[in-house]
């Protein structure tokens, strides 16, 4: 990977996938190894948006790789709460950190504060754009459970709204996959990115259903997400559809037996408990992948980013 930071997952070639997939293999079998790589680096910590897995496993990501951390903290305690801007913001923690994580309830504000820093950025999440981390370790979970060609997946839930669907559409348009998307009508991709997804080729094959019964039977992995009533400009809209598109047991019995369920957390309801505890439960590992792949992307921008340096 030679880009100076990751902002949206339709950055990404298969080559870059494969190569921060195949490190985060590395780490997965010998964190030991990389223990120390990076014991004099600093991630700066930049959340404008509650997080609970991305937040903690950057966080020891950074650390496990022997580096540090800091954070901004929450809004209410930062100058943000003076008025302070996103660019402002930016360029005063890069003087502080050797990379930075962003999550920000603006869509493009990830590209905006790019341009305004030179050390790598990554983006954790803009508003209802993209989140190309959380991609990663998904197509790390699907590798090692499903692999990533000759794949046929579901991606069910809030299609609209939901960040991590449209990170991982693009991702996927990659690798040989057959793409069922699962929603109400209210909740569809945004027409937008189907264009995109079928202006993509490479054999992608992309194909919308308000119902998950016709599919199951073919699926390999099924991604479910959560109603996300946070993003709904309109209270009554999301009570129209909350509970819609739950899965549980019954749900399930027409599934292959192989077939991988994920989601990227947190769940409401949409994923019964009682699921949990069988083999096709995945969700679970696909958050504690996040360790290894953030080592793996933050190894391999902060290697980049500081042999560019010595180049100059």
């Amino acid at each position: 990977m030679r880009h100076d930071h990751l902002i949206t997952s339709k950055q990404l070639s298969r080559a870059d996938i494969e190569t921060v997939l195949d490190r985060a293999a590395e780490i997965d079998a010998d964190p030991s190894a990389v223990a120390d790589r990076h014991a004099n680096s600093v991630l700066g910590l930049l959340f404008f948006e509650p997080s609970t897995r991305t937040k903690m496993s950057f966080e020891t990501a950074m650390k496990r790789l022997g580096g540090s951390v800091v954070d901004m903290g929450s809004i209410e305690s930062s100058s943000v709460k003076k008025g302070e801007t996103l660019a402002d913001t930016v360029r005063v923690t890069e003087g502080y950190a050797d990379a930075l994580v962003l999550r920000h309830p603006k869509q493009g504000s990830a590209t905006m504060a790019s341009e305004f820093v030179d050390v790598p950025l990554l983006n954790a999440g803009d508003g209802a754009g993209h989140h190309p981390t959380q991609t990663l370790l998904d197509l790390y979970t699907i590798r090692e459970n499903a692999g990533l060609d000759d794949l046929t997946i579901g991606i069910m839930g809030d299609l609209k709204y939901g960040r991590t669907v449209h990170s991982l559409a693009y991702a996927l348009t990659n690798f040989d996959t057959r793409q069922h998307f699962i929603s109400p009508e209210s909740l569809q991709l945004p027409r937008e990115v189907v264009y995109d997804l079928h202006q993509e080729g490479n054999g992608t094959q992309v194909r919308e259903h308000d119902s998950l019964e016709e599919v199951l039977p073919s699926l390999d992995v099924l991604y479910v997400t959560r109603i996300q009533r946070e993003r709904f400009p309109d209270e009554n809209e999301y009570q129209k559809i909350a509970g819609e598109y739950q899965i549980d047991l019954e749900t399930l019995e027409d599934a292959r037996d192989e077939l991988t369920v994920m989601h990227p957390l947190p769940r409401v309801d949409e994923i019964a408990p009682e699921i949990d505890d069988t083999d096709h439960a995945a969700y679970f590992e696909q958050a504690h992948n996040g360790i290894p792949v953030r080592m793996a992307l933050l190894d391999l921008l902060l290697e980049n980013h500081t042999r560019g340096e010595t180049d100059e």
